[in-house]
């Protein structure tokens, strides 16, 4: 129960600094002379408390939405209710506990069932979605036109300098990057979203018949998306890589100078220029 409680809280708050960082790097790119004064360190701790502060309270018809049941009955040797007439099978007396509806979720018509899953599958699930697929379409978009932009502006010449083939190769990685990311967290959350939309609409016979069913391969595919998206940016974001070395290099390793003078002064507009 506590491990379900757990998960689901720190699973909204990662989709809430998710769809956070899709808001922070769009500022970047499109309103660059706003980024400092829009992003600034005290408005960054600001809505990442915010995350974890909402996002628990957010999902409180969760907490209540299912209970611990206990069963009593016999049990064979392997755990399970004996099913069997045999009387040769050896059985014994146990109480076995599921995690299953609560009464209060099945009181008055159903309602804090409703309310649970509406949450669910439209605040945590499908608004995020469509929030983080609009911000990272326009933000590809943004980093194509400078791209076109730079390409403009030096066609006139007959060689590319070696600084303007880098920003290239950069936006192309940042695209990609962009991409990869949206397309994986549509794969995971959005079925998710769904199939908790559905549950709510046609109500228990489509939870208890598909949703309950599907519920390993959802956990799988979020256990995928949270493993490939750390390689995803350790790959593909040298300012990632970077940052991830400062902090958890160990202190008797020495910095090596270029990444100490990368990191100072530059940050927030180094994260667009992955």
């Amino acid at each position: 129960m506590f491990h379900s409680n757990f998960t689901q809280v720190g699973h909204s708050i990662s989709i809430w600094l998710t769809v956070t960082l899709a808001v922070w790097r769009y500022i970047a790119v499109a309103h660059p002379q706003h980024n400092r004064e829009w992003c600034s360190m005290q408005r960054t701790i600001c809505v990442i408390l915010t995350g974890y502060l909402v996002c628990p309270l957010i999902c409180i018809p969760v907490y209540f939405s299912f209970d611990i049941t206990p069963k009593v009955g016999l049990v064979d040797d392997a755990g399970e209710f004996s099913k069997s007439n045999d009387s040769s099978t050896p059985v014994h007396n146990a109480t076995l506990y599921y995690v299953s509806l609560s009464e209060l979720s099945q009181a008055n018509n159903n309602l804090l069932y409703d309310v649970n899953f509406w949450i669910y599958s439209v605040v945590i699930k499908i608004i995020p979605c469509i929030a983080l697929t609009i911000l990272s379409l326009r933000l590809v978009c943004a980093l194509m036109d400078a791209k076109k932009r730079r390409q403009k502006l030096t066609s006139s010449s007959s060689r590319k300098s070696v600084k303007n083939l880098d920003k290239e190769r950069q936006t192309d990685r940042t695209t990609r990057m962009l991409l990869a990311v949206l397309l994986l967290f549509l794969i995971t959350e959005f079925p998710q979203g769904i199939l908790g939309l559905l549950s709510a609409v046609l109500n228990k016979q489509f939870f208890n018949e598909c949703y309950i069913s599907l519920g390993e391969v959802m956990d799988i595919l979020a256990l995928f998306n949270s493993a490939i998206n750390f390689i995803l940016y350790c790959a593909m974001s040298r300012q990632f890589r970077t940052t991830f070395s400062i902090l958890f290099r160990p202190s008797w390793m020495p910095v090596p100078q270029v990444e100490a003078n990368g990191h100072n002064g530059h940050t927030t507009t180094q994260v667009t220029q992955v």
